[in-house]
């Protein structure tokens, strides 16, 4: 049985991290992305820190539309507070039990905050810091040192697995220049994960997001690589439920058929807004269910509706909720990936961890994950040097994989190790 552990001491900081370029997805645009640090302390001495990236647009993309980026930031940054305060007043043994223990009333102080019927995803991505510090609390009172070991044992059947390679979905923003989608084909990349659902009408946006796949596939069409069983590279797409009708969809993918590019396509990611309910069975490829996954039975109801695949994202939903999903995934046979929120070198640790252990994916032999925070972020190589290995073997992509050896599963991704650079920013805490 596991310790109950009791939170007598929480503190949280942020820092702003600007990007190369407006990221634009849902919609929209971010030019920065906040990084929260949480540091938890147990009543019997226990500390973890945890990391997370905020992102109100994928959060909740009505209600960026409706403030400032920055106050945008500030509400979400502030609900991670009201996380602490919870958590300080709710004794628990294992982070899933204390998120399902604050879920409701964070959920509520989260309307009352924001004066929105906000997406849960946005009450989610504020509990991410939150979360893995919790994670590595509970580590720490119980004895565990390493990602298998800390895993409750409901979830070790869908986390089985230790893949040698995993393939890097490098993901193309509505405005990144061809050269550069170009230029990480030339340096290995083979699975290129296209944002569709571009800002306005449906009819703009459909011709737009058909524009776009035209010019992509007349650049990557032709390019070979040796990491997939035919050398074709593959592409997926990710609408972030912009698509408000199955019909609008097939014809796009009537499009991708006409120009040659559907053979390629590996799947296509949350395209049908959250509450759509039609049949995705019978589209001729994979649909992936992502940003309207808040509970199980979400996910339950995409896989009746067709879905042929779970996109976990525990460095945007919590690696708490990641894990039912993954279990669920495994009993229905039914594939798993990691999508990536433009997150900061630690967190993609974090996500590998989670990847490193599915089933391989389909079509590849080998686990399945988003990371795009180096072609995004300005200080990507300062926050990169903040790892406790950066030089590490698993930390840097080679040919579009990250290869894991065992000395990643033995140190677990680093994810353990302490981090100096977060530690000094709590050192004016008292009581952390």
């Amino acid at each position: 049985m596991f310790k109950e552990i009791h939170v007598t001491g929480a503190g949280s900081d942020a820092e702003r991290e600007k990007l190369l370029r407006p990221f634009g997805f849902k919609g929209n645009y971010l030019t920065e992305l906040w990084q929260v640090a949480v540091k938890l302390r147990s009543a019997d001495g226990g500390k973890g820190i945890g990391l997370g990236t905020q992102s109100v647009l994928y959060g909740d993309a009505t209600l960026f539309a409706q403030h400032s980026e920055a106050a945008g930031n500030a509400l979400m940054y502030a609900l991670t507070g009201k996380a602490l305060e919870l958590v300080r007043e709710t004794p628990f043994r294992t982070p899933p039990e204390l998120l399902r223990k604050i879920w409701p009333e964070l959920m509520a102080a989260a309307r009352k905050l924001t004066y929105h019927n906000v997406n849960p995803n946005f009450v989610l991505n504020s509990l991410v810091s939150v979360d893995n510090a919790a994670w590595l609390l509970y580590a720490a009172e119980n004895g565990f040192t390493r990602f298998d070991q800390m895993l409750p044992p409901e979830y070790k059947a869908a986390m089985g697995h230790q893949n040698k390679k995993i393939a890097i979905l490098y993901q193309v923003s509505y405005n990144m220049p061809l050269e550069d989608i170009v230029a990480a084909a030339d340096r290995g990349f083979f699975v290129f994960k296209i944002k569709t659902g571009y800002p306005g009408s449906q009819d703009v946006m459909l011709q737009h997001d058909m524009e776009r796949l035209s010019a992509i596939h007349a650049v990557l069409k032709d390019r070979r690589t040796s990491q997939t069983p035919d050398g074709r590279l593959l592409y997926t797409m990710d609408a972030n439920a912009r698509y408000e009708k199955k019909e609008t969809l097939q014809r796009y993918l009537d499009h991708a058929r006409k120009i040659g590019a559907f053979e390629h396509i590996l799947l296509y990611e949350e395209p049908l807004e959250e509450k759509n309910d039609e049949q995705v069975g019978d589209l001729g490829l994979r649909i992936a269910a992502d940003d309207s996954l808040h509970t199980v039975d979400d996910a339950r109801r995409r896989l009746d509706q067709g879905y042929g695949a779970l996109v976990l994202k525990g460095i945007a939903k919590t690696l708490s909720l990641s894990l039912p999903f993954a279990q669920l995934a495994h009993t229905r046979n039914v594939p798993c990936l990691c999508a990536d929120l433009t997150v900061n070198p630690m967190l993609v640790d974090w996500h590998k961890n989670l990847a490193a252990r599915l089933t391989p994916f389909p079509g590849l032999g080998m686990g399945l994950m988003e990371t795009n925070g180096d072609a995004n972020y300005v200080n990507w190589e300062a926050l990169f040097q903040r790892l406790p290995e950066p030089n590490a073997t698993w930390e840097r992509p080679s040919l579009g994989v990250f290869n894991l050896d065992d000395s990643f599963y033995a140190k677990s991704g680093g994810i353990f190790s302490p981090l100096p650079h977060y530690e000094r920013v709590f050192a004016k805490y008292r009581d952390l």
